[in-house]
């Protein structure tokens, strides 16, 4: 059997029979590329809305969060590394049907929940559970929310899309080099912002990590390019942790990250300081 090449994100892993590509999510199966992950969650929790974070989409609002295992990125930050960085051996979680999970959000509608939110590992590299999930939940009239780092292609984005009410995206760093470190692509990312700016509410974060991307010149860059996408568009400049292989590492000072605002709010409408 030839190799075959998954098409969801720029990585285009080819992967032979029974091979789990790089994000160690999906899997060749029979020559058809499926999500190894498809309805194990790892992670669930109603947690309120700010904590996406969205600051401009049903404030006060509670939604239904839950995540699973594997992303196609390698950042030695992760602040959610023992579920991002797991693969099927290592990571410990539960079943769930898009019609259980969905039957959970609907039952907590009375504590103030309004829908789904795909978060906490990459939730796209489980691309198929994601669709799925969203497609039942908005015939339930359930919101869906994505949590995501933004390095997947255009076409499997614009499938998705319609069943999105609105996303976070992860703009780590602008600067090409950073991304290459991280094993990814600063202009798929931009590319995701772009498109789904045109429908769907969006807002970005970046994690401050001390001495890797928090130059004034950096965040000024990031900021001016956001603008030109929508001034309005939200952004959360979000303080770092020692987590992972950052361990050495100090937590961002909080005036660096109010500093850093203050740079972006020169170009946007909305910029806000998260875990300070």
């Amino acid at each position: 059997m030839s190799k075959i090449a998954c098409r969801l994100c720029p990585h285009h892993c080819k992967l032979d029979e029974g091979e789990i590509g790089f994000c160690r999510a999906r899997i060749n199966r029979f020559d058809v590329i499926e999500d190894l992950n498809y309805g194990v969650v790892t992670a669930i929790a109603l947690d309120p809305i700010e904590k996406k974070p969205l600051r401009h989409f049903y404030p006060g609002s509670k939604i239904l969060s839950v995540g699973s295992f594997g992303c196609n990125l390698r950042c030695s930050f992760c602040q959610n590394y023992e579920i991002s960085m797991a693969g099927m051996e290592t990571a410990h979680g539960r079943r769930m049907s898009p019609q259980g999970l969905v039957a959970n959000a609907l039952r907590l509608v009375g504590e103030g929940n309004i829908g789904l939110a795909y978060t906490y590992n990459e939730p796209l590299v489980g691309y198929e559970f994601v669709r799925d999930c969203a497609s039942e939940a908005k015939k339930n009239g359930l919101k869906n929310v994505l949590v995501t780092n933004g390095c997947f292609c255009k076409e499997p984005l614009r499938e998705i899309l319609p069943d999105i009410d609105a996303l976070n995206i992860d703009l780590k760093a602008f600067n090409q080099d950073f991304y290459k470190k991280i094993s990814g692509d600063l202009e798929t990312v931009r590319q995701t912002i772009r498109l789904a700016s045109e429908t769907t509410h969006i807002e970005v974060t970046t994690l401050i990590v001390p001495g890797e991307n928090d130059s004034e010149a950096g965040i000024r860059a990031l900021s001016q390019w956001l603008a030109s996408v929508g001034s309005s568009i939200p952004l959360h400049l979000s303080r770092f942790f020692p987590r992972y292989e950052m361990t050495d590492r100090n937590a961002t000072d909080i005036s660096q990250v109010y500093h850093l605002a203050e740079i972006a709010r020169e170009s946007l409408d909305f910029v806000y300081a998260g875990n300070c």
